[in-house]
């Protein structure tokens, strides 16, 4: 996945103290709608099709489709607005099915070093979650090597509601990559079927405080 800097790791951080100079401490994250997020969609076949990757690039946040309304996340199966059968069997039209399967990851990344070696815990609550067996939603902690080449990771898929807590003993490597977030597998619909696929809502597990932002639309490799 793409690098960037993660200035602010969230706002909801609490560190614990340390028990001693070679224990180390654990940061506790959920969800801030003021994060950096980022956007990173794989493209598969279909299963039909022989299941082969496509492609995998960076995307905008809400082309996943992800938005948030305060700290509150709704995270939907993917839309692509381009008919092309590359994308639709039959072409973008309402009740064609999609041609694609999209493994779409919403995350923040830390690449400044700050929480290579420290115990991640990532947790929210899910508010509903009414997503039909075509697409599967998991929270995750990743640790990445610094060239990307492997990673660590645990992640849990999201119940129809109650809540997630994850934790990860990362590696103590400052130029190792963290990411946290959320990632949602299977076929990208066209827009006004979505309604019958569901969503799934998630809030932060505390209250935190609530900032303006804004999220940029990145069109990427769409054919």
């Amino acid at each position: 996945m793409k690098n960037s800097l993660l200035k602010n790791v969230v706002l909801g951080v609490l560190v614990a103290g340390i028990m001693g100079s070679s224990q180390a401490h654990a940061v506790n994250i959920t969800l801030n709608g003021a994060d950096p997020y980022q956007g990173f969609m794989n493209v598969s076949e279909l299963p039909s099709n022989g299941g082969g990757y496509v492609f995998g690039s960076g995307w905008g946040v809400l082309d996943l489709t992800c938005t948030f309304s305060g700290n509150n996340l709704t995270f939907t199966p993917n839309t692509i607005g381009d008919a092309n059968p590359f994308w639709y069997v039959g072409g973008g039209a309402p009740g064609h099915p999609g041609n694609k399967i999209m493994d779409a990851n919403m995350y923040c990344e830390n690449s400044s070093g700050a929480i290579p070696g420290t115990t991640v815990n990532f947790s929210g609550i899910i508010l509903s979650n009414t997503l039909t067996s075509a697409h599967v939603v998991t929270a995750f902690i990743k640790d990445f090597a610094p060239d990307f080449s492997s990673n660590v990771t645990h992640s849990v898929v999201l119940p129809t509601s109650g809540s997630f807590n994850l934790n990860l003993a990362t590696i103590n490597d400052p130029a190792r990559h963290v990411q946290y977030g959320f990632e949602m597998i299977g076929p990208c619909v066209w827009a006004t079927d979505i309604a019958q696929f569901g969503k799934v809502v998630i809030a932060p597990t505390q209250a935190v405080p609530t900032k303006a932002t804004s999220w940029g639309r990145m069109k990427s490799l769409y054919r």
